[in-house]
């Protein structure tokens, strides 16, 4: 009997080593299955800990909370203040993640408790950035960077490249939240070179990876948000597969691959996003899904958009602007426009309303709503400008959905020289962000201003270009439009005349003198000439009586 309590001892033994091993070397799968197969009288508050840890890298986030729990209480039974406060603070954090703000609040209550009479210590850091985060929160934006410099200096004293990063992010939030957003995006990007190079361990650089790309995507910085997602997503491949910060940073993958045109990619990176996140991360799932829905809405599969929008509202996301938009290919415009009303009446952060606005703009024009239009490229044009103040850029997202907006209501007032102005630089702009379903879109809005202002060829050529993108894409509705479109054109321009060539032929069809129809058209004697000598070459005519003869008998008289 004593024997066979050495053996099972023995084993015992080993297999907490082999455990305690594979938590130092970060082999978390290898950890969890060890530990979980010993008694947990065997375990010390160090082993709980780092069960926890194994736990929540393998997305095991319950379990997680529960060995943390236990390592709480042998550090405060063992008289372990440092520790006890770290794992106090932990528990918050993993419980306000889960949304369970009550709990939460209580475990960071008893965190403050345990480290307020230590010390200066490096678990302190922790604190210091929950009083920057709340500060924030409140507006008070000294205290702060108070809180956010003096994590800084406690890390920088302690030695923790760790926590003197994550005060180096909080620091930038900070002057992003001050308005100098400039500067705000270049402290970001301090402390993400230290997660690419290495400097940081493998917990804080994801953590790292991903409030950086938050704070990118909310800065509507694209290409600095594909930077940075390219290198978290290299990080994690490199990473054992059991790192859970692989979800977090694929849902911002997502938004890049969807915003540049890999849609494909896109909803095969959301579906295994999704899979990494739930049921844990509800809410950066939801944004994955709605992706899903963004695009199955484009490519025409309107059943399986309404599906997707219908989950991530579900999962705690409000599928907006995206579910107004599929009630305006469902032809329920006005549903359409209820519910951007509603969500522009909540929406308080400026990317958000930039995008409410934009789909405002296209459902009220296709119910004839122009002043509400108007409003709603208004806004978009004054968020746009304070962006550039604060950004110190006007070649971002914003402004190119600014200019895509103004031009679609200045066409829909019939102001030709605006509308041409605003849609060309709204393409020359989604074109340089590499944004293609945008770039066509606005192409789509270019044709019919220069088909209104006498371009024929030009709107073809803008035509072609679109259907080609949107054939290239996937998106059959807009293909079909656009092809539609050119079809018309071609059919509806006997002999190749553009239509203002048709409008001087009609004039002269009805006995209009050049000084005439240049009154008429507001256009010169010169330009009139010009049209005309247009006209003669294509329909092959020397005459006025000619043309007469040619725009009688193809019913343009």
């Amino acid at each position: 009997m004593t024997g066979r309590t050495a053996g099972r001892t023995t084993a015992g033994d080993h297999t907490l080593r082999q455990a305690r091993a594979a938590a130092a070397r970060e082999a978390w799968a290898d950890a969890y299955r060890l530990l979980r197969g010993l008694d947990a009288g065997r375990l010390t508050p160090d082993d709980h800990a780092a069960f926890a840890d194994a736990a929540w890298w393998t997305s095991r986030v319950e379990e997680s909370v529960v060995q943390r729990t236990r390592a709480y209480a042998g550090y405060v039974a063992a008289g372990a203040a440092r520790r006890a406060g770290l794992m106090a603070w932990l528990l918050f954090y993993e419980h306000q993640l889960a949304g369970r703000t009550a709990v939460a609040a209580g475990w960071l209550h008893r965190a403050r408790g345990h480290l307020r009479g230590e010390p200066e210590c490096v678990e302190q850091c922790y604190l210091a950035w929950v009083d920057a985060e709340e500060a924030q929160r409140r507006g008070a934006l000294d205290e702060a960077m108070a809180a956010a410099r003096r994590m800084a200096a406690v890390a920088r004293r302690c030695g923790s490249p760790d926590l003197h990063t994550m005060s180096v992010q909080a620091q930038a939030a900070v002057l992003v939240a001050r308005g100098r957003v400039a500067d705000g995006l270049a402290l970001l990007d301090d402390a993400m070179c230290s997660a690419t190079a290495g400097e940081l361990s493998s917990f804080f650089t994801g953590w790292i990876y991903c409030l950086g790309l938050q704070q990118c995507m909310a800065c509507a910085d694209l290409e600095r948000a594909a930077q940075w997602t390219d290198a978290a997503m290299h990080w994690c491949a490199a990473m054992p597969a059991e790192n859970n910060f692989r979800g977090l940073c694929r849902v911002h993958r997502v938004q890049v691959l969807e915003l540049r045109g890999d849609w494909p990619r896109a909803v095969s990176e959301a579906g295994r996003t999704c899979e990494e996140l739930l049921p844990y991360e509800r809410r950066a799932a939801a944004e994955a899904v709605y992706l899903t829905g963004e695009i199955q809405r484009r490519r025409g599969d309107l059943a399986a958009a309404e599906e997707s929008y219908g989950q991530s509202h579900r999962l705690g996301l409000d599928p907006q602007p995206g579910l107004a938009l599929l009630r305006l290919a469902q032809g329920r415009p006005e549903a359409g426009a209820a519910a951007l009303r509603r969500a522009l009446a909540g929406a308080t952060d400026r990317l958000g309303r930039c995008r409410l606005c934009a789909a405002q703009v296209e459902v009220c024009l296709a119910l004839g709503r122009l002043d509400e239009a108007r409003a709603a490229a208004g806004e978009l044009e004054l968020l746009a400008r304070q962006w550039q103040r604060l950004r110190g850029s006007h070649t971002t997202v914003l402004h190119a959905g600014a200019a895509a907006a103004g031009g679609a209501v200045a066409l829909a007032e019939g102001d030709l020289a605006r509308a041409l102005d605003l849609l060309h630089r709204a393409l020359a702009l989604w074109l340089e962000l590499a944004v293609p379903y945008e770039a066509a879109q606005v192409r789509m809005t270019l044709a019919a201003a220069d088909r209104a202002a006498g371009d024929e060829e030009g709107a073809r050529m803008e035509l072609r270009a679109a259907r080609q993108t949107f054939g290239q894409l996937g998106a059959v509705p807009d293909t079909r439009r656009a092809a539609a479109l050119l079809a018309d054109a071609r059919e509806a321009r006997p002999g190749g005349l553009t239509a203002r060539e048709i409008q001087v032929l009609r004039l002269v069809a009805a006995g209009r003198t050049n000084k005439a129809i240049a009154a008429e058209l507001v256009i010169s004697e010169h330009t009139v000439a010009r049209h005309l000598n247009n006209i003669f070459a294509k329909l092959g005519v020397s005459s006025r009586a000619a043309a007469t003869a040619y725009a009688c008998t193809h019913a343009l008289a």
